[in-house]
């Protein structure tokens, strides 16, 4: 049961229908039964800020989780960021403070390479397909080049977007190969798709078909998207025999760093 002394989180978002992180929470807060939930939040783009200044002074939220489209409002609204959200310019988890200072991190990442893990996939010394360069692709991006991948090619409809998150990448990381534009034919280890193709029925493929069909037998396949479970970009890499990756799986990967950044926040700032 809520009551008046429940400790809240939130996660905000929209559409917020396909996101799985309040059932994850609330299954885990009454596992250990914790007076705390997760509330879900949708929130168009214009009011973001709004919220942010609301969250200052909810005494009884702790923070919130950010999802699709306001990681990079979000990351320009709070006060500190650590390292990696700032330099993706993006916050996927906020801390409260009981002053009301907020505090941000970039967790999409982190995931992502502990979901690949997970089947036995490391980028080290991997090509690696890179489509979307939002703020989750910024975030894989990055995570996958610290693995020490051998290269990063980055494919997104914004032109500008790819070639930005390239020339970033390559100042960050000055021995890895790195370029931006049209997918070459080419084989790759790993093919992220972190853009929202494949949310709606009608969507083109996030790459073409024969991209697919060149991936090597070991390589291994990755969306983003969490609704549908299984995106028809993955349903053929699955035909194919590759390896697959949900996105819940990057999601729930990540949850113990979205709790950690809740409550050990400041730390992880004051450490940076």
């Amino acid at each position: 049961m809520t009551g008046s002394t429940t400790r809240l989180v939130a996660i905000i978002g929209t559409p917020i229908a396909q996101v799985k992180s309040p059932d994850n929470f609330n299954r885990h807060f009454a596992a250990a039964g914790e007076d705390r939930v997760m509330i879900p939040v949708d929130l168009k783009p214009e009011q973001v800020a709004d919220f942010v200044r609301a969250v200052r002074g909810w005494e009884n939220l702790d923070g919130f989780v950010v999802t699709i489209p306001h990681k990079s409002a979000v990351a320009e609204l709070i006060d500190e960021l650590t390292l990696r959200a700032r330099f993706l310019g993006a916050a996927n988890v906020v801390c409260r403070h009981p002053d009301g200072r907020l505090s941000g991190d970039m967790t999409d990442g982190e995931g992502f390479v502990r979901a690949a893990r997970a089947h036995g996939f490391t980028a080290a010394a991997k090509s690696v397909l890179l489509v979307g360069a939002g703020a989750a692709g910024r975030a894989i991006g990055h995570a996958l080049a610290d693995q020490g991948a051998s290269e990063i090619f980055i494919s997104d409809m914004h032109q500008a977007a790819a070639e930005m998150l390239a020339a970033r990448l390559t100042e960050a990381f000055p021995g890895l190969a790195i370029s931006a534009g049209d997918i070459p034919e080419r084989a790759f280890d790993l093919v992220v798709n972190a853009s929202p193709c494949g949310m709606g029925q009608a969507d083109p493929l996030p790459v073409p078909q024969s991209i697919i069909d060149l991936m090597p037998a070991a390589g291994l396949a990755a969306d983003v998207i969490t609704s549908p479970e299984q995106t028809p970009f993955l349903t053929l890499a699955a035909k194919r025999g590759l390896k697959i990756q949900l996105g819940r799986e990057m999601a729930k990967a990540q949850l113990f760093a979205l709790g950690a950044a809740m409550g050990v926040m400041e730390a992880a700032v004051d450490a940076e």
